[in-house]
């Protein structure tokens, strides 16, 4: 893969853009982004080789798309309408069934790879752009049969020159499955923010007792709300029975603390105690 090009070069872009740089030196990485000045740091950091637009997609090998998702939902098809029949077009969006409904039947589906690789920071822009982010990281992709095969190994290969692992879900379950792991993860670090903020208006006393576990737990709350807002929109519905079911339970925690039942709030820690066990699984 010799023309790379990069829509959007921010943290998810730009780590992308890094990585192929080293693992393919040759090539050549294009950056696509609204934003003129994210494309002039891209330059400055050496994220990519140099600007372009849509309509030097024409010459492209391999195109991501690392941008909002209601962007992407809008990008998408303007790209598979401008690149040849022999290139490939993987996204990096943490919603996938609207996105996959939106070029269901457009004339070339078989270019496009709905992917999902879970990995990022609280960062964003160019400057966030890091090497080996992919590393060990997962990969979901979604209608992987849609996808033309000798198209598919392309982007495959790549992620696993980036050492990513793959797994394969379709659009619906993918985001389903990531509005408990991810979406609500995020919801649960803004508004513990919010209400942290809202209680301790004095703002130096909350830096100045904020220990390691509120940091680390708040740390979400530091992400793009630009980013994070269309994610909702999509997937509303999941993350709307997600949210029920969290407050469900914080509902449940604070009625047995109402009744002075401490050996159930010991019970219901110690339970959830298991989930250290479960992630060092999958590490």
């Amino acid at each position: 893969m010799n023309n790379i090009f990069i829509i959007g070069v921010g943290l998810i872009g730009g780590s992308f853009a890094l990585d192929i740089k080293k693992l393919y030196p040759k090539s050549n990485v294009f950056g696509i982004d609204k934003r003129e000045a994210h494309l002039d740091e891209a330059i400055n950091l050496k994220i990519i080789d140099q600007k372009a637009n849509f309509e030097d997609l024409e010459k492209a090998d391999l195109v991501i798309i690392a941008i909002p998702v209601d962007a992407t939902v809008n990008v998408l098809p303007k790209v598979l309408d401008e690149i040849s029949d022999n290139a490939i077009v993987f996204d990096a969006g943490s919603t996938k069934e609207h996105i996959c409904l939106t070029v269901k039947n457009h004339p070339k589906r078989r270019n496009y790879l709905a992917a999902h690789p879970i990995a990022g920071t609280e960062h964003s822009g160019p400057k966030a752009a890091i090497n080996g982010l992919y590393k060990n990281k997962t990969n979901i992709i979604c209608e992987v049969e849609e996808t033309a095969f000798k198209l598919q190994e392309k982007a495959l290969k790549l992620f696993s020159d980036l050492g990513m692992r793959i797994r394969y879900m379709n659009p619906k379950a993918h985001d389903k499955h990531i509005a408990y792991v991810s979406h609500l993860s995020h919801i649960s670090a803004f508004m513990l923010g919010k209400t942290v903020i809202d209680k301790e208006r004095n703002e130096r006393d909350i830096f100045d007792m904020a220990g390691s576990g509120f940091r680390s737990t708040v740390r979400l709350a530091k992400s793009s709300p630009a980013m994070w807002t269309p994610i909702f929109e999509q997937n509303k519905t999941n993350v709307i029975e997600t949210l029920d079911e969290y407050i469900n339970n914080l509902k449940h925690f604070k009625n047995l603390m109402e009744d002075d039942n401490f050996e159930a709030v010991f019970n219901e820690m110690e339970t959830t105690n298991r989930i250290k066990d479960i992630l060092n699984g999958i590490q």
